[in-house]
């Protein structure tokens, strides 16, 4: 494995001049009762947000990665022999049996051949999925998982660093190339693997680690259809996992498009109108979604013990 730099250990340590993350508390308050959740204007994530542990219930996802919940979910452990969680405030670390497995098998994997030192798990799901109060759109149905782009550090990170410390930011300032001083053969390496896996439907990246993916990769290069430009993902990538087999209420994405996208779709997202929108001060952000709008099933879930 490349060696890491001072430079980048301090950055994955203490922030540094990495873009930060929301942090989390030592102190998570529960979140206040609602006056009125059987009101059918409730915006479902207040609803989810307030529950703390998973539907004991049979394993399942409902409905698609923006609009759903997963009954029966499983925790990934806080520490693993190649893993480790962040964040522990948000309690977000549950996920369908099978993302966990596919996430510490794929750390073990990574670390096994020298790709990795371990991964830095971000956020997954919430207990019940659903929508969350804050942060992600997606993230609903178990089947989501970020994945931090600092290596594991070799010691076990304390609670106060795991809510305080950034994630290494690997883009350029202008957003155009990666960070020469910050990534690494070893990031595309750790990239490739997870998109390598077969139950892996799509990861998510920044546009300029896809352009670097795109220049450098060699040999086999099938595993560039996976990996897809999304705003944000500078210092994580995204991780979505395909619909399990037999759950007939979870509803998969079309399937990424062929060919590399490595093309002009590619290019746009370097253009002016994606690096520099204009404002538009008259647009109205989107209402919240209801539990009205999820899978019916998922109200079970939400009501389930």
């Amino acid at each position: 494995m490349r060696k890491i730099s001072l430079a980048i250990c301090a950055a994955i340590i203490w922030g540094g001049a990495a873009i930060a993350q929301d942090r989390g508390t030592l102190n998570p308050k529960p979140l206040p009762p609602l006056a009125h959740p059987e009101d059918p204007a409730t915006p479902a994530k207040e609803l989810f947000g307030r529950k703390t542990t998973p539907a004991h219930l049979e394993t399942r996802t409902i409905g698609f990665y923006s609009r759903g919940c997963i009954a029966g979910a499983a925790a990934l452990p806080v520490d693993g022999d190649a893993w480790q969680v962040m964040r522990l405030s948000r309690n977000r670390n549950w996920g369908h049996p099978a993302l966990v497995e596919l996430l510490e098998n794929l750390a073990r994997k990574v670390r096994r051949q020298g790709v990795w030192p371990g991964l830095l798990v971000g956020d997954i799901a919430q207990p019940r999925g659903g929508p969350m109060i804050t942060g992600h759109a997606s993230h609903q149905i178990g089947l989501d998982a970020d994945v931090w782009l600092s290596p594991m550090p070799e010691r076990t990170l304390t609670r106060v660093e795991r809510e305080e410390i950034s994630a290494l930011n690997v883009v350029r300032p202008d957003w155009l190339d990666v960070d020469p001083a910050m990534w690494t053969p070893n990031h595309m390496g750790l990239i490739k693997a997870a998109a390598e896996e077969p139950q892996v439907e799509r990861i998510f990246v920044n546009a300029a680690i896809k352009k670097a993916i795109c220049r450098d990769a060699r040999g086999d290069r099938k595993w560039l259809s996976k990996v897809r430009p999304m705003y944000g993902h500078n210092y994580h990538f995204h991780i979505r996992m395909v619909c399990p087999a037999g759950e007939a209420s979870c509803r998969s994405q079309e399937p990424p498009p062929q060919g590399e996208g490595c093309d002009n779709t590619l290019a746009w997202w370097f253009t002016d109108e994606v690096l520099h929108p204009k404002p538009k001060p008259n647009q109205k952000p989107p209402k919240p979604i209801t539990m009205a709008q999820l899978p019916g099933e998922c109200r079970a879930v939400l009501n389930a013990r």
